[in-house]
């Protein structure tokens, strides 16, 4: 969500701070601001809108100084407008306080805080912070953000400053923040890439850590002022991979990425030789005897796949479920399940509370990450990281691609360890994993195919999205990545259910994207497809190459290659992205930022 930067240092903290932000815009904001000790003082400069609103304000009134902080917000409590932006400062200009996550009991400390005289300029929760360090100050800034956070609680990610020193106070519950190290300066961030034009060497809080950042060196201690150890972790992204790479927008760069993500996560891992795969997992899958997936959104449809693959080569029961609701309705969870969690960033909000209350029932846990040292990552028994690399666009991708990969190893892990996959089989299935990142590449040719068709649609209200069987998490996610970025309104449903409601939709403004590639449910794909003709719907299918059947039926044909029908998802996926990216481009979307929405969701 938000963004956050703090520097203290030897060069100009103005441009520190705005080259760490927009390298910060991925995760969605609708204002921004900075504070900066200038001779002596805290000045702030706050702007709803974009970062480059507040960029021209600082050019018209520049603030000179080594150590300062600055945010981007996406609003929770209050409006974006500027009185709202963070930084929030006290009535006395003393401290800066910026703030990602919600302080859940805000009302009842602010209202105290109102009766005892302060007086408050936003309608934000995170101002009462700043108010109670104000309270609590004695020359210590340290102990008096603990004292104050000893009062409050919720989730955040918390970075103050102080006009009379030379150092950050930072501090995490939930909400991610990383150190970044360097000689005679040091950094803060809520995420790496705000800090790789910078450095490389950097420390990840964990839940309930302190931090004390000066120019000199970190000291990191929990909440109770207890000094703790945290590894010192060198990047392994580097500055270039964080960039566009001459791609016009993020979105495409990464969509043309994903048969490089995919050698990197299934790289060293396949032994098909041997039929089995090599995760170097600690977990021992034969003590398990049914499997829950917890995901949201884009990862959500991911898990979904995985049942597929899970159920297919392990013979094992399957539960998905969004993780929002998943923590709510009390599962029925025990020493033989195991629990697999599914994001990007490791740190959305939801998944990881989901993952908590199967934990609290005895549950194994497996997490499958993208970002190494986050807080999924540190709280499940073992992790198989995908090795996505940064992912910036907000509507994911290639992470996507990668957590397709990433399950179909769990299924044979699983399948093989507790002898339900065959040996045969297993050896076919990984020989067409192997044969995916060519496959995919393959699948990308088709973009000028592909932009002609969007060109077509591009004017249409309305799209629906149909697969079967594994297809179906396809159709789901075609559907979600065109209303992301394109703004059309998009559903999807298995195929199968089409005549269950659905099909009162269709007519002749109506486009019908069907996952129709070779499978055991081909001939049913294309019952469907006849239906949707049948009611002047306008088809366009996604294919196996060599499919000749299909023209018949459909106005446009999108063809993908030809795969074991349970990794049809990782070829199908390709052209509904770049059918969502080149609608979105025809329409004049913002497609790297779309809007209301931020690329990980840390709070609820």
């Amino acid at each position: 969500m938000c963004g956050i930067v703090g520097y203290v240092g030897f060069r100009e903290a103005t441009d520190v701070l705005l080259e760490g932000l927009r390298r910060l815009e991925y995760r969605g904001y609708d204002s921004a601001g900075v504070a900066v000790k200038v001779n002596g003082h805290l000045e702030v400069i706050k702007k709803a809108g974009k970062l480059q609103v507040l960029a021209d304000e600082l050019k018209a009134h520049p603030l000179s100084g080594k150590f300062g902080v600055g945010h981007t917000r996406w609003a929770t409590h209050g409006a974006p407008t500027d009185p709202n932006a963070h930084p929030h400062m006290t009535e006395q200009g003393d401290i800066a306080v910026i703030h990602n996550g919600i302080i859940e009991n805000y009302l009842p400390l602010k209202e105290g805080l109102i009766a005892r005289g302060h007086i408050f300029t936003s309608e934000t929760d995170s101002e009462v912070l700043a108010h109670l360090i104000e309270e609590k100050y004695q020359g210590n800034l340290a102990e008096a953000v603990r004292m104050a956070l000893s009062e409050a609680y919720g989730a955040y990610a918390l970075v103050v400053a102080h006009k009379d020193k030379e150092e950050i106070v930072v501090a995490r519950t939930v909400s991610p923040l990383v150190i970044g190290l360097g000689g005679g300066e040091n950094f803060v961030a809520s995420d790496v890439p705000a800090l790789l034009p910078y450095t490389r060497k950097v420390i990840f809080l964990h839940d309930g850590d302190m931090a004390v950042i000066t120019r000199e060196g970190v000291t990191v201690s929990d909440l109770a002022g207890n000094p703790v150890e945290r590894e010192v972790v060198t990047v392994e992204w580097d500055l270039e991979a964080a960039e566009k790479s001459g791609y016009p927008h993020y979105m495409l760069k990464e969509i043309y990425e994903q048969p490089r993500v995919l050698e990197n996560t299934l790289g060293g891992r396949l032994h098909q030789e041997e039929a089995t795969v090599e995760l170097n997992l600690k977990l021992d899958p034969r003590q398990y005897h049914k499997v829950h997936i917890v995901a949201c959104g884009t990862a959500y449809y991911a898990a979904w796949v995985g049942k597929y693959l899970i159920e297919s080569l392990a013979r094992i029961p399957v539960e998905v479920e969004v993780a929002s609701e998943y923590r709510y309705r009390d599962p029925v969870v025990d020493s033989k399940t195991l629990a697999i969690a599914i994001s990007q960033s490791g740190e959305t909000i939801d998944t990881l509370e989901g993952l908590r209350e199967a934990k609290r029932k005895g549950a194994g846990t497996l997490g499958v990450i993208n970002a190494k040292g986050s807080s999924i990552t540190r709280e499940v028994d073992d992790t198989l990281y995908i090795h996505a690399g940064p992912e910036i666009g907000v509507a994911s991708t290639k992470a996507y691609m990668a957590m397709l990969a990433a399950m179909g190893l769990v299924a044979v892990w699983m399948g093989r360890s507790k002898g339900t996959l065959k040996p045969e089989v297993a050896q076919e299935f990984l020989g067409e994993m192997r044969k995916l990142p060519r496959l995919v590449e393959e699948g990308l040719e088709a973009r000028a195919h592909i932009a002609k068709i969007a060109e077509k649609y591009h004017q249409a209200q309305d799209y629906l999205f149909l697969g079967r069987h594994i297809q179906a998490p396809t159709a789901y996610e075609g559907a979600l990545k065109l209303k992301e970025i394109s703004y059309i309104h998009a559903e999807a449903y298995p195929a199968g259910e089409m005549k269950h409601g659905p099909i009162a939709l269709i007519d002749e403004r109506l486009p019908v994207v069907v996952l129709a590639t070779e499978s055991p449910f081909y001939e049913k794909t294309i019952s469907n497809i006849q239906e949707v003709r049948a009611r002047g719907g306008r088809v366009i299918a996604v294919a196996t190459k060599g499919d000749n059947e299909v023209k018949r039926f459909a106005q446009d044909v999108i063809y993908v290659p030809k795969t074991h029908h349970l990794l049809a998802p990782v070829v199908s996926v390709v052209p509904l992205q770049l059918l969502a990216y080149e609608t979105a481009v025809f329409l004049g979307r913002d497609v790297d930022q779309p809007r209301n929405l931020a690329k990980s969701v840390t709070v609820e």
